[in-house]
């Protein structure tokens, strides 16, 4: 059963959220917030494996609340719900270390998956909707060449450079397993390297490392 904790600052946003997801077999509801604080204080007390996280938010916003719970050590992990108004509050907390992002008008069938795939260990990072937000947040971001910000870039293949660039672009493991003619397992095991080679938790972290460096996508 994986436990899933609300943070909304609206209730009835909250309570459809309990609707959908306690119709699952799988999935429960084991909380709820309405800001940042009182979900820190919650969560300190009450173990769950999934936070869906609101980024604006009285009290403290979705942001802080996500860099602090972290740092707490909490092992939960966060997927932050935003417009696309809110783009660089969502590039902000998934430096804080969302485990990624779902728009607040995602179908149902998209929030339930969202949400088994990062217990599951997976970063929510929707194709389309990372390629928009990317549109949003690259003008504000470093604008240096590949490699001048960060040694690691060079410690890459040729190949995990490749790939990198293609996550960048918010290509799922199989558009990229066609577009490099490459097994998707083998993909997978590029991604593996990079996760280890630039200490990136999961496939938001590669993206946010391959954007700072100024590894852009060629499409």
């Amino acid at each position: 059963m994986t436990r899933v904790f609300l943070v909304d600052d609206q209730a009835l946003v909250r309570s459809g959220f309990r609707m959908l997801i306690e119709a699952e077999d799988d999935l429960e509801v084991v909380g709820e917030a309405s800001d940042g604080r009182e979900a820190l204080a919650r969560l300190r007390t009450t173990p769950a494996d999934v936070v869906l996280m609101d980024v604006r938010m009285p009290v403290l916003d979705g942001v802080e609340a996500t860099r602090r719970l972290l740092a707490e050590g909490n092992p939960a992990r966060v997927v932050v719900l935003t417009t696309f108004d809110l783009d660089e509050y969502v590039f902000a907390a998934l430096k804080a270390g969302a485990s990624g992002f779902l728009l607040k008008d995602a179908r149902p069938d998209e929030l339930l998956s969202a949400i088994r795939d990062v217990a599951a260990g997976d970063a929510v990072m929707a194709p389309s909707a990372t390629r928009r937000l990317l549109d949003h947040v690259v003008p504000t971001l470093p604008g240096e060449p590949p490699g001048r910000d960060d040694d690691r870039l060079g410690e890459l293949t040729a190949r995990e450079v490749e790939v990198l660039r293609e996550i960048a672009a918010g290509a799922t493991n199989t558009e990229i397993g066609a577009r490099l003619y490459m097994a998707e397992g083998t993909v997978k095991t590029h991604v593996g390297r990079l996760l280890s080679k630039l200490g990136a938790r999961d496939r938001v972290g590669l993206v946010l490392f391959a954007f700072e460096v100024g590894l852009r996508p060629d499409r």
